[in-house]
């Protein structure tokens, strides 16, 4: 065998000792060279940013909804509605009948506060608050305010995975609370494709995925919470009827039945309420 062979060979068997591969005599180098070009493609592949699904929406049924309501936060809870609505001087904590849209039970947030994002869980609700760094924490039975908790910065939606809090704050970070010190136990970064998606507003915890409405916008994403990548856009362009747009503003206001498997959607000041279902486009 000549000096270059070698030579050839020995730096071949340096790189495939490298990728853990091993270099048998006679033309076992294309193999290694198929697998080191095809171990080059897997990691292309998993750097390549995954398929992000788009869905447009069917409504199954129509309510009304308060159009005083400044929908912030919406939790679907027994047959019926709790949601926090914001504004200086107006916000609330209310629990409202789906069917007919009747404010059934009302506490009045202090008007300093603009209330933000709401979540439920072992029977308490925590309401974010906007640029105050104070939440609240309520007894669902009796709506009563039992204490007060500090995040920094602000305040926008609020949803649980059973376990953590899952805080947005208008950027394209969620961050995962510690419900007993409400300490950050870990946070995400919201990327669609590679770019961060801002601008997250109310949650909603579904079926292992975190919804959230994009402020401004008539989407709401499907974001991974291990990962923050975003799964899939919901259109929900045109649900309001132009007939009903006077004096509203955006979408804004998820909450999921999980024994009925229903999807709720509202927003603020809207006076109506949609229970839809997605479909793929």
């Amino acid at each position: 065998m000549n000096k270059r062979r070698i030579l050839r060979r020995r730096k071949l068997g340096a790189a495939t000792a490298a990728l853990g591969l091993v270099l048998f005599a006679g033309g076992r180098e294309v193999l290694v060279a198929r697998a080191a070009d095809e171990g080059r493609t897997n990691v292309a592949a998993a750097a390549a940013p995954a398929e992000i699904l788009n869905y447009s929406y069917e409504v199954v049924n129509t309510f009304p909804h308060d159009r005083r309501a400044f929908t912030q936060g919406l939790v679907f809870c027994n047959g019926k509605l709790l949601e926090s609505t914001g504004l200086f001087n107006r916000s609330s904590l209310r629990e409202v009948e789906l069917n007919t849209g009747k404010v059934l039970r009302q506490t009045a947030v202090a008007g300093e506060y603009f209330a933000e994002g709401l979540a439920l869980l072992e029977g308490k609700l925590y309401q974010l608050t906007w640029k105050n760094e104070k939440g609240f924490v309520y007894d669902l039975a009796t709506f009563r305010k039992e204490k007060e908790f500090a995040y920094t910065g602000e305040g926008w939606g609020l949803t649980t995975d059973g376990h953590f809090l899952i805080m947005s704050d208008g950027t394209s970070e969620i961050r995962f609370l510690d419900p007993a010190t409400f300490k950050v136990d870990h946070a995400i970064h919201v990327l669609k494709g590679n770019a961060p998606q801002e601008r997250l507003n109310e949650l909603e915890y579904v079926k292992g995925e975190i919804f959230a409405n994009i402020w401004k916008t008539d989407y709401i994403a499907r974001i991974d919470p291990a990962t923050g990548k975003v799964a899939g856009m919901i259109d929900l362009s045109h649900l309001l009827p132009l007939a009903d747009q006077a004096q509203t503003d955006v979408l804004n206001g998820i909450a999921y039945d999980a024994a009925g498997d229903r999807l709720f959607v509202t927003g603020k000041n809207w006076p109506k309420l949609f229970e839809v279902r997605l479909k793929l486009k």
